[in-house]
C-alpha cells in the first residue's frame, strides 16, 4: 500500500514539474497574462483537467514559478554572506563582492529562463506574481540585513540602515542577473564577446560603492555615506 502511494506520489510531482517546465518555456517568448492554460499542457502533454490537480490557475503556477526562481539563488547568497561574514572587513569585501558576482554569474548561465521570467514579470500583470515576487526579495532583505547586522562593522548602525543597505544588496543582485541575462552571460546569440566580462566588472564596482558600516576602533574603514539617499542614487547609476 505504501508503495503504491510513494509511485502516485512520484507520478503527481513528475506532471506538476511538467507543468512547470512547460510554462517556463513558452515563458520565454511572452508574458505570464498572455500565456493559456491549454497551452501549457498541451506543451506538457498532459489533459487540461490535469492542471487543476496541481494549480487553481495560471497564476497560482506564476507564483511556484517565481518559488522556484529565487529560492535556489536566495539560499546560496544567503550562505554566501554566512560564509565570508567574519572576513568582510579584512580586504574591504573584496572577497565578498566577487564571489556574490560570481554565483549571479553562475546562475544566470545555467537558468537563463527563470532570470526573464523574474526580469518580465517583477512589473507584469498577474498581481499574485508581483506580489509573490516582491514577498521572495522582501524575505531576503530581511534575512541580509540580519547577516549585516551579526557582523562587527556593523556595530553603531541604525536597524533602518542596515535594512537600506540590505535592500541595495538585494536590488543589485536582482539588476546584475538582468544585466547579465543581456549582456550574453547565457550566450545567447548576438551578445559581443567580453559582454558579460563588462557587466560583472561594473557589479563589482558598483558594489565597491555601496555605503560601509562606520570605524571600529583601531581600525579604518571607509565611513558611511552622508546622504543614503545620494549613496543610493550613486549606486543605482553607477557613478
Amino acid at each position: 500500500m505504501s508503495h503504491t502511494l510513494g509511485v502516485r506520489q512520484a507520478q503527481k510531482q513528475k506532471t506538476r514539474q511538467a507543468l512547470l517546465d512547460a510554462a517556463l518555456r513558452l515563458l520565454e517568448e511572452q508574458s505570464l497574462s498572455s500565456l493559456g492554460l491549454r497551452e501549457v499542457t498541451r506543451a506538457a502533454g498532459v489533459a487540461p483537467t490535469a492542471f487543476y490537480r496541481h494549480f487553481r490557475d495560471m497564476a497560482d503556477l506564476g507564483v511556484a514559478l517565481v518559488e522556484e526562481a529565487l529560492g535556489s539563488l536566495h539560499t546560496a547568497l544567503t550562505a554566501l554572506l554566512s560564509a565570508t561574514g567574519d572576513r568582510a572587513g579584512e580586504d574591504d569585501g573584496e572577497e565578498r563582492i566577487a564571489a556574490t558576482v560570481e554565483l549571479i554569474a553562475a546562475y544566470v548561465r545555467t537558468h537563463p529562463a527563470h532570470v526573464r521570467f523574474i526580469a518580465r514579470e517583477q512589473h507584469g500583470g498577474v498581481q499574485a506574481v508581483r506580489a509573490a515576487i516582491g514577498g521572495q526579495l522582501a524575505l531576503f532583505t530581511q534575512e541580509v540585513k540580519d547577516q549585516f547586522a551579526r557582523e562587527p562593522e556593523a556595530a553603531g548602525w541604525a536597524e533602518d540602515d542596515l535594512l537600506m543597505l540590505a535592500g541595495m544588496y538585494v536590488d543589485h543582485t536582482v539588476m546584475t542577473a538582468s544585466a547579465l541575462l543581456e549582456g550574453g552571460a547565457a550566450g545567447e546569440a548576438g551578445a559581443g564577446p567580453g559582454a558579460a566580462e563588462r557587466v560583472a566588472a561594473r557589479s563589482r564596482r558598483q558594489l565597491r560603492r555601496q555605503p560601509r558600516p562606520p570605524p571600529l576602533a583601531g581600525r579604518t574603514l571607509t565611513p558611511p555615506h552622508p546622504d543614503p539617499l545620494r549613496a543610493l542614487d550613486s549606486y543605482v547609476r553607477g557613478n
